[in-house]
């Protein structure tokens, strides 16, 4: 179909109708969602997580399992090949460190197929809006998420350990009994290619692209836009957090990243 409007594929990884995962139902009212295979394919790291008391040394254990795993320590990550090239080992650090920089880079891109492969959902924003499947954007996007520079790793493997980590810290540690978390998000302008339905002056249903970038400080919000957007997010549609890991490059900037679909959120000026 040349129109973007559907939601996304009729398969994905989490075994739930990807139009029901992205609409404003499932985020009124969630499930449960985890990745097939994930956990079960790192049993032994899940078991040590669970074997520890704190937060701190869950994250420690995370990432140095990661960094062991998929060899992208530093003295690695710099060592030469037989050709004299610099090797280049991507990292789910690089990919979150890069979308704090421009979500709308190659690695970006690397991060919205990833969604698009485990998730189902089509990204509807990359560098401009998305609106055809024969469209040049969507073509645009493809190429860069598919760029072989930033596959040489594994990486959609290590997105899926970074997700089923995020989502066990939140059963674990982080918030057990709550369901969603209120976040904010500053926009400029509130374009009709986004908005599902217009409910009154101040509440809306918005379709998000499907990785999207939220703060929990109102503050922070206000300025990236002159509207702010109040949302209810689930949690278990959380990628990442900032206080997720003892070390990554978005800290201060109290940024969530999220899996978007149609939200209702809430208008402030």
């Amino acid at each position: 179909m040349p129109d973007i409007s559907q939601h996304g594929h009729s398969t994905n990884l989490i075994g739930l109708a990807t139009a029901c995962m992205a609409s404003h139902a499932f985020n009124e009212n969630p499930k449960p969602l985890h990745i097939a295979g994930t956990r079960e394919s790192a049993s032994g790291l899940f078991e040590q997580l669970s074997r520890q008391s704190t937060h701190d040394d869950c994250g420690r254990i995370f990432q140095d399992y990661m960094c062991v795993v998929f060899g992208f320590e530093t003295e690695q990550r710099l060592r030469n090949d037989h050709s004299g090239r610099r090797r280049y080992r991507n990292s789910y650090l690089r990919l979150i460190q890069d979308w704090g920089l421009d979500s709308n880079n190659a690695q970006g891109a690397v991060f919205k197929g990833w969604v698009e492969s485990r998730f189902g959902l089509f990204p509807t924003y990359h560098k401009q809006q998305i609106a055809s499947f024969i469209s040049k954007d969507w073509v645009m996007y493809i190429e860069e998420k598919m760029n072989s520079r930033y596959h040489n790793n594994c990486i959609y493997m290590q997105l899926d350990l970074l997700y089923e980590y995020c989502q066990w810290v939140i059963e674990r540690f982080q918030f057990p009994a709550a369901t969603h978390k209120t976040l904010y998000r500053g926009v400029n302008s509130l374009d009709d290619d986004w908005l599902v339905l217009d409910e009154d002056k101040t509440h809306k249903i918005v379709r998000f692209n499907n990785i999207v970038s939220f703060t929990d400080r109102r503050s922070i919000a206000s300025e990236f836009g002159a509207y702010i957007l109040e949302v209810e997010v689930p949690m278990v549609k959380l990628i990442f957090f900032n206080e997720l890991l003892p070390h990554h490059a978005l800290h201060g900037e109290a940024e969530y990243l999220v899996i978007g679909g149609d939200y209702r959120v809430k208008v402030q000026r």
